[in-house]
């Protein structure tokens, strides 16, 4: 029998039916379509979460006011402050109780807690639970501490409560001394201007030749001629009547129509006539006096000086022996001849109709010889009130709990400003109001009806008597009020520094001291030689 050849070939594998590669197929297919939407939709739920979550937490910090949150009564940063002010307080008593150590752990946990609150606010995140109770426990321990030395509550309080005092003392104290070293700046005469006196005066007896200008100046028929414009000024400085004068005439449409008339005292006379004599002052006639030429002007006539003589009111004035009033009260200044030489105009000036008054510290920026065609209505002095401010009223300067003021005057009546006026001179004479000033004076003798100053008694005086003229001819307050309006001063014609901050002295407001600047002539050898500028 023949064998069989071996046969190597691969055995035929058996085919899978079509259908169950089908069935495959459909699966793996729904189950890729079922993993991609199912992965899509988590995507969308996670984006709106995440940007409500961003959302939220860009509210939280905006939001957050870390004031709010020091006030409100459950957050950490109010428990954390309210434990630094006790703190504070045991540290002091501690300090009393020279228990130093515990003074020194106090501090150094007030400092922690301070840090904390620092920090918080800087981020604009609260306080957290985690950050306050390490620093609280510790507080409060040291606390507990302090109450074991018997600092407890009640000698706190008492301790507090003396403190208090203690810096109300002390505050009051330090406001009474500011206002004793203002008042005594503002009444002192500044180095340079005691230099430039000295100057004046050298030159004054070094060059005969003023002497006999002044002599001609003195009888000139213009200082009587009530065709021109007549200013009268009362002051011994020097430079701020310059001021006065030089901004005048340079805001004046003709300067060589106006008369000066000053009047100063005995050491200021020379030095005073020396600057005006060699000066130029645009054509317009200066005038100055020495008030001790008003002989009429003594005890016999005028209550003032008659006053002046009792001890008691020269030691008010000038002694600094009375201490219960304020200093302001007590300034030597209010009851200086030249301040009251305004009560007696028609007696300086006897041919004169109509002058301007001005103050020495004012500046001059409209031409004022419009005031002389004023219509004061049979009054006597056309004034700017000042009643805008309810400061300003009667009651404000009168003593009005005594009878003789009360039953003739309104409490609410307006006041009103020296420092730039109009007076009519007939006027004057027709009502006698110098006669008016006089018994004022005197029924004011024991300063019941007013303290102390010329405006209470030029109220008095003038009462019933006043033209009241556009705020705009007369703004005052730039020796005081920091904050009038630019727009104002702009179209004052006169401005006025009323007040302690003079422009010439260091402590001048610096935003008004060029309206006063620009009529100085720095340029002058001597203001060079006296004036840092």
């Amino acid at each position: 029998m023949r064998r069989r050849v071996p046969d190597f070939r691969r055995p035929v594998r058996r085919r899978i039916s079509v259908w169950i590669w089908w069935l495959i197929g459909i699966f793996v297919i729904a189950g890729l379509l079922l993993f991609v939407v199912q992965h899509q939709h988590q995507v969308q739920l996670d984006l709106p979460n995440q940007e409500m979550t961003s959302q939220s937490a860009d509210d939280s910090h905006a939001s957050l006011n870390f004031t709010e949150e020091l006030l409100s009564t459950t957050s950490f940063a109010r428990q954390l402050n309210d434990q630094i002010t006790l703190a504070k307080a045991y540290v002091i008593i501690a300090k009393e109780h020279s228990n130093l150590q515990l003074a020194w752990e106090l501090s150094s946990q007030i400092r922690n807690c301070q840090r904390l609150l620092s920090q918080a606010a800087v981020r604009a995140k609260p306080i957290t639970i985690e950050e306050a109770h390490p620093i609280v426990s510790r507080l409060s321990h040291l606390m507990y501490k302090a109450q074991d030395s018997h600092y407890d509550i009640s000698t706190t309080i008492v301790t507090l409560k003396k403190h208090a005092q203690a810096l109300e003392e002390r505050a009051h104290a330090a406001t009474a001394q500011g206002a004793e070293f203002a008042q005594l700046a503002a009444e002192s005469m500044p180095k340079a201007l005691h230099c430039l006196n000295i100057k004046l005066t050298e030159e004054w007896f070094r060059n005969p030749s003023l002497k006999t200008l002044s002599e001609e100046q003195r009888n000139s028929p213009r200082l009587v001629d009530n065709n021109l414009y007549h200013f009268c000024i009362f002051s011994d400085n020097v430079l701020a009547t310059s001021a006065v004068v030089n901004s005048t005439i340079s805001n004046a449409e003709h300067p060589q129509q106006l008369v000066f008339h000053i009047v100063t005292d005995r050491v200021n006379y020379k030095p005073m006539l020396t600057w005006f004599l060699t000066n130029d002052c645009k054509g317009c006639t200066v005038n100055v006096r020495n008030i001790e030429e008003f002989s009429w002007l003594n005890a016999s006539y005028s209550p003032l000086i008659k006053q002046l003589l009792d001890k008691e009111t020269k030691a008010y004035y000038f002694g600094g022996k009375d201490q219960n009033d304020e200093a302001k009260f007590r300034n030597p200044k209010f009851v200086s001849l030249l301040n009251h030489l305004r009560f007696y105009l028609p007696e300086i000036h006897p041919s004169l109709e109509k002058v301007v008054l001005l103050d020495d510290d004012v500046v001059v920026q409209k031409d004022l010889t419009v005031l002389f065609s004023l219509d004061l209505h049979g009054n006597v002095n056309g004034a700017v009130e000042t009643c805008l401010e309810g400061f300003h009223r009667f009651y404000r300067y009168l003593n009005f709990s005594d009878t003789r003021i009360s039953a003739k005057f309104d409490p609410q009546a307006c006041g009103w400003a020296f420092g730039m006026n109009i007076f009519d001179l007939i006027a004057w004479k027709r009502a006698n109001v110098t006669s008016r000033y006089h018994n004022w004076q005197e029924q004011n003798a024991d300063r019941m009806l007013w303290k102390t100053g010329t405006l209470p008694a030029g109220l008095l005086t003038f009462y019933g008597l006043v033209e009241p003229l556009d705020r705009r001819w007369h703004v005052l307050g730039l020796g005081y009020d920091l904050e009038i309006d630019d727009r104002l001063i702009e179209s004052a014609a006169v401005v006025h520094f009323n007040g302690n901050m003079k422009p010439w002295l260091k402590l001048a407001i610096s935003r008004y001291r060029h309206l006063w600047e620009r009529y100085v002539n720095f340029a002058h050898p001597y203001l060079k030689d006296c004036i840092m500028h």
